[in-house]
């Protein structure tokens, strides 16, 4: 074994420093989890022990208050609409940038990429106005609609990237046989976009799922709330319901939480090769 591979006390600190931070960014939710199980009155005693018996009272009521199947299908349909149609506006619109080079569409990636340090707090009124005057207020579809345009930047960065390392020759085969450009991308290029397609997703999704801001804007009709909406109800201006709020926001998080862990994988390796390659 080379000296450079041998473990070193630097290694042991190192490691046990990373083992440090991640418990520290595991307390959260060690609090939430904790404290939703137990009633009020515990909670307000000592919020870092253990229940004194595990209750699903909290939960139960949860699920009857806000109407947590309802608000739950609001987010999940939201969340995949929206998606959809990044994943195929943004991997449609890369592709044409990076196979059709000009100075439009050079421009038109520019303005992309500058369009990702735009803060929300900036435009956030004239979008209410806008949205408003289109008729998207108080519409999933319309929520879906304002998505787009806020993710769709960062989306056509990551599809950009890894379009780039697709070697053209796969694509001058396929049009030696014929296809087109439409179906080079669905049949050939498309497939091939899996890696970063699944990160753009997970991305999408964790930013989508616990947003609050933007849904609290266009959607005021309760029966349209989404999970972090319908959360908020808990926190009234002189009381607040702590053992019911720690069980919806341990609701709201666990489906999404579940979902990031079974395609964690493809975040990394799907964002290396889109700012990377090529």
């Amino acid at each position: 074994m080379s000296s450079g591979s041998k473990y070193t006390s630097g290694t042991f600190i190192l490691e046990v420093l990373t083992a440090l931070l991640g418990i520290l960014f595991l307390v959260p939710f060690y609090f939430v989890l904790v404290n939703s199980f137990k009633p009020f009155a515990e909670l307000l005693q000592n919020t870092a022990s253990l229940p004194k018996s595990f209750s699903l009272d909290n939960y139960s009521r949860v699920v009857d208050i806000i109407h947590f199947p309802q608000v739950m299908g609001n987010s999940l349909m939201i969340t995949v609409l929206s998606n959809i149609g990044l994943v195929i506006f943004a991997s449609m619109s890369a592709y044409r940038f990076v196979r059709k080079p000009s100075k439009l569409n050079n421009v038109l990636f520019l303005l992309f990429v500058a369009a990702m340090v735009i803060p929300f707090q900036s435009i956030m009124i004239p979008l209410v106005k806008v949205a408003n005057n289109l008729g998207l207020m108080d519409s999933r579809l319309g929520l879906v609609v304002c998505y787009f345009g806020f993710g769709v930047s960062l989306n056509v960065f990551l599809f950009h990237g890894f379009i780039k390392s697709i070697p053209k020759e796969i694509e001058e085969s396929a049009t030696v046989d014929g296809c087109g450009w439409f179906s080079i991308f669905w049949r050939i290029v498309f497939p091939l976009l899996k890696p970063i397609a699944v990160t753009v997703i997970l991305l999408n999704s964790l930013w989508i799922w616990n947003d609050y801001l933007l849904p609290s804007l266009v959607l005021t009709n309760t029966k349209l709330h989404t999970i972090p909406l319908a959360t908020y109800a808990f926190f009234g201006q002189y009381t607040k319901q702590w053992d019911l709020a720690m069980a919806a926001l341990t609701l709201g998080v666990l489906p999404i939480i579940i979902f990031f862990l079974l395609l964690q994988k493809h975040i990394i390796e799907g964002i290396t090769a889109g700012s990377v390659k090529g």
